[in-house]
């Protein structure tokens, strides 16, 4: 999904003369923590409401200008260029513009968390499976293929390096929630499972186990 398929245009822009007050309650009023300033129609930053807080409430918002977050993204980017700035900069409110540097509209922090939502899958069934392993190793072939020979696949696959251990991390959504033979596949293939999520029948068979042992304990 494009960020022009994402913009709000209800958000006001403000001007360098604006007054701090004004700005709190507008910020209030709409539920934001940041706000777009613009000048003669053009993009110049956005405003953070806790750099307002330190201030007179009767100053001008210019006072702040060399606060303001200055980036933008355009609005025929991938709406995962929007995601990344609000992580850069924890921003409420991602300012969106074009190619006259004009501020086209934001796109609300929260909206890009319910997309993710969508994007990732989190709210489809089946079970996850992370690896570990050097990215050398990576190959998504082979990874797909032991999947496949336990009569599943995989519906998601997000990779990343971690920063602490260099370890390249491979997580993988997998259709099926019962993922134990999976898992054995994968550690006989000698690749390092992490972690792995999902309702295991052999789980649930030692648990019924335990729970009639219980049973029979208290007769």
């Amino acid at each position: 999904m494009l960020n022009n398929q994402l913009i709000r245009t209800a958000y006001p822009n403000l001007q360098l003369q604006d007054k701090v007050d004004f700005v709190l309650q507008l910020m209030d009023d709409y539920d934001v923590h940041h706000l777009p300033v613009v000048s003669e129609e053009k993009y110049i930053g956005m405003v953070c409401k806790e750099d307002l807080l330190d201030v007179d409430e009767t100053a001008s918002i210019a006072v702040l200008e060399d606060q303001w977050v200055r980036a933008a993204v355009k609005s025929e980017e991938y709406f995962l260029s929007s995601l990344k700035l609000a992580n850069e900069h924890q921003l409420s409110l991602i300012p969106i513009v074009n190619e006259q540097g004009e501020i086209a509209g934001c796109i609300p922090a929260t909206e890009l968390l319910l997309l993710l939502g969508t994007f990732t899958g989190a709210a489809d069934p089946g079970g996850v499976i992370v690896l570990e392993m050097d990215k050398r190793h990576f190959s998504f072939g082979e990874i797909s293929r032991l999947v496949e020979t336990n009569d599943a696949y995989i519906t998601q696959l997000n990779t990343y390096q971690e920063p602490e251990s260099g370890l390249f991390i491979v997580t993988l959504r997998i259709n099926k929630a019962e993922i134990s033979d999976i898992v054995a596949t994968f550690q006989r293939y000698e690749y390092a499972v992490r972690y792995y999520f999902g309702d295991e029948q052999y789980a649930n068979e030692l648990k019924s186990n335990y729970d009639h042992l219980l049973n029979y304990l208290n007769i």
